[in-house]
């Protein structure tokens, strides 16, 4: 049915449920683009005509009901031998399946929803339905909490060709009413019992009557009392138990008026005056269906009238006595009637005995034909005069085809000769055709419950994973393969469920070259995305460097053959300038060493350590420095661990040339002052050192202006 559309309107999307007598999909309405709750009567009910007519009149009956507790019927159609009823779609889930998950429930939850399942009913009644199959799994109860009630009208055409289908009787005979259970007529209070049961259930997790048939559970509802809620759960208050008390009665007298009647208890029981009041009592008369002693027929009286033969003879005898003692003797006249008599009694006693003797049959012993063939059991039949009268071929589990595993009276029971005896005969087991799940349509779970549905238990499921391009959990394979016949009981079935593509872990792309960031990306089984090689400027990272790489990051998970893009770092931006700035350094006494610590930052980064140095006469450092329209440069010089200058490069005065560049002061120090250096002087050429500022040969200089030397723009000058 998925995929599957009906009315020319419902496209059906997934299935969400079924029962004994329809499967129930979740569809989308094309024509008024929502959701809609689909309920397909099962194949086996599509013959029956007369329960298609109730169907299908009760289904509209329910369509006329409209109450925000009752799930709305939109429209009802059939579509070749497909009869549909289209309603509300409710997102949620029925009271079975929450109170199987966490029941008890607590009172003031459990009253609630009785509450607006009374209130669905009331509406119902009013308008002349019942409902006759009020159980959890009927009830909705959407995210929002609110009560909804489904399955209007369609108990009504359960029939007798169903009642006894599988799952029916099984599924709805916990909720019986005793009238119901009889097989009469059942009404409005029906229903108002089978919601006194549910609100039991809610309250004491456990069903009032069970038993191992169905029957058994009928007659315990006809027969026998159920444990009282507060026995089994002693935080019911009192007035909750009453209203059970009073809504189970077996007598639909004692029961509620009216679903509003019961309504208006449900809305006020739970006020604190009411939790205690008292518990309700009723007059045990004993019910018409109850077991009870029934007395002995005493034999008639011998001298009532019609009297037996005996006393009849004996007046006869008396009456004779009378005649010999008496004055009138008996005429010839009456000796000849009697005579008369007497021969045509005889003459009838022989004719009814010979009759008696040409139709009396003989009675003969039935035989034992079971596990027997057909031919077998007639041919044993025969020799005794009984026949094989109606022969049902019914599948029974461990009985081979065409074996007699049942005959209507047993073995050693006296019947007339030619009497037929029926017999049971097993018959292959009809096995149901495995269904396609294999296409990606499901999950893993939605086909187990499908399969689960046919009779297959979840023990001879087995599930096997493996890679693919299919989304992580949907079906790809199965065994037995699509629309081929299997036994859900002893078949094992395989299920291929999708781990979805195989996964590779990203390498580290960012540092290293372009060159080497490619051939990382081919190693992995990943590819370059068409420009996936893109320039971008950066202070930090020396050009020709990886500095980003995407969509995934070092670690990730990604499908073979995914593509990656990185970005390569082209250098500094065309508007950087990269300046060297020359520091005056002196000893802190002339001739005696010290130690010339430089921290300095720009661009690229703050607090960037230049290299230390040893000086026993004054000199030049040079520190080269990469300067941003937004970012200025700035140079600390430590000595002996303690600051002494901080020097601060505008961007704008390295660009005109501007810079104020201080110079060493004039000093008589002899040449030949030692000069060492702890080895550590900072980044390429920054270790220049001089007495002389750069490039003048002087030491003493006014005034130095700078210049723009191979594209980098220099400049010192004296305070």
């Amino acid at each position: 049915m998925i995929g599957h559309e009906l009315g020319g309107r419902y496209q059906i999307i997934e299935r969400i449920g079924g029962g004994g007598m329809a499967l129930v999909y979740r569809a989308q309405d094309i024509l008024l683009n929502r959701n809609v709750a689909i309920k397909v009567l099962r194949q086996q009910f599509v013959n029956d005509e007369e329960f298609i007519r109730r169907f299908r009149r009760e289904a509209q009956s329910a369509a006329s009901l409209s109450h925000p507790n009752i799930v709305s019927v939109y429209d009802v159609g059939q579509e070749g031998d497909v009869h549909y009823i289209v309603m509300e779609y409710i997102e949620g889930r029925n009271l079975n399946e929450i109170i199987k998950e966490r029941a008890p429930l607590q009172v003031d939850e459990a009253v609630r929803i009785a509450s607006q399942i009374a209130d669905a009913l009331d509406h119902a009644h009013m308008n002349h339905i019942i409902h006759r199959d009020i159980k959890p799994h009927n009830i909705l109860i959407g995210r929002n909490g609110w009560v909804k009630v489904t399955d209007f009208g369609i108990a009504r055409a359960v029939t007798s060709t169903t009642i006894t289908q599988t799952g029916s009787v099984i599924g709805s005979v916990h909720y019986f009413s005793p009238e119901h259970a009889k097989g009469v007529t059942t009404g409005e209070k029906s229903d108002l019992y089978s919601l006194g049961i549910v609100l039991y259930q809610m309250l004491t997790g456990r069903l009032p009557f069970l038993g191992e048939s169905p029957i058994s559970v009928a007659l315990k509802h006809l027969q026998e009392h159920f444990d009282e809620p507060r026995s089994v759960n002693p935080m019911i208050p009192q007035s909750v138990e009453n209203i059970i008390l009073k809504s189970m009665r077996k007598n639909p007298g004692e029961r509620y008026e009216s679903a509003k009647e019961m309504l208006r208890d449900l809305e006020t029981c739970l006020l604190p005056e009411r939790r205690t009041e008292n518990k309700l009592t009723f007059a045990d008369n004993e019910d018409e269906d109850s077991t009870r002693v029934v007395p002995a027929i005493k034999p008639q009286n011998r001298q009532s009238g019609g009297g037996s033969k005996l006393s009849r003879d004996d007046q006869g005898s008396d009456e004779r006595q009378k005649q010999k003692s008496g004055k009138k003797p008996i005429s010839s006249k009456t000796k000849l009637w009697v005579g008369i008599t007497l021969i045509v009694i005889v003459a009838m006693l022989g004719i009814a005995w010979y009759v008696n003797k040409l139709v009396t049959v003989e009675e003969v012993k039935v035989p034992n034909v079971l596990n027997m063939s057909i031919e077998q059991a007639t041919e044993e039949f025969s020799k005794v005069g009984i026949v094989v009268g109606d022969i049902a071929q019914v599948y029974k589990e461990g009985v081979d085809e065409g074996i007699v595993y049942e005959q209507s009276k047993p073995e050693g029971t006296a019947v007339k000769e030619g009497s037929s005896i029926d017999l049971t005969v097993s018959k292959a087991k009809e096995l149901p055709k495995m269904p396609m799940l294999d296409n990606a349509a499901y999950t893993y779970e939605e086909a187990v419950a499908q399969l689960v549905e046919l009779g297959a238990s979840t023990e001879r499921i087995r599930k096997d994973e493996e890679n693919s391009d299919v989304k992580a959990g949907q079906v790809i394979g199965q065994t037995p393969a699509a629309n081929s016949l299997f036994d859900p009981e002893k078949d094992q079935i395989v299920l291929k469920v999708s781990k979805g593509p195989e996964k590779i872990k990203m390498p580290k792309l960012v540092g290293k070259t372009q060159d080497e960031a490619l051939k990382a990306i081919e190693d992995a089984g990943l590819k370059l995305a068409k420009d996936g090689i893109k320039q971008k400027s950066s202070y930090e990272v020396p050009s020709g460097q990886v500095m980003e790489q995407w969509p995934y990051t070092e670690g990730a998970d990604a499908a073979p053959g995914s593509e990656v893009t990185i970005f390569v770092s082209s250098g500094y931006p065309s508007d950087a300038i990269e300046y060297t700035f020359v520091v005056p350094v002196v000893p802190a006494t002339d001739g005696q060493k010290s130690k010339i610590h430089i921290i300095y930052g720009d661009a690229r980064g703050e607090n960037q350590d230049w290299g230390t140095k040893t000086i026993a006469k004054p000199q030049y450092m040079s520190v080269n420095l990469v300067l941003a329209p937004n970012k200025d440069g700035y140079v600390y010089v430590n000595r002996d661990g303690a600051l002494t200058d901080t020097y601060k490069i505008s961007y704008i005065d390295a660009k005109q040339g501007t810079v104020p560049q201080p110079s060493l002061p004039v000093t008589n120090t002899p040449d030949e002052s030692n000069n060492e250096s702890d080895g550590n002087n900072g980044d390429g050429d920054n270790g220049n050192s001089d007495q002389n500022p750069p490039d003048t040969g002087k030491a003493n200089n006014s005034k130095l202006t700078g210049r723009l030397t191979n594209g980098k723009m220099k400049g010192f000058g004296h305070h």
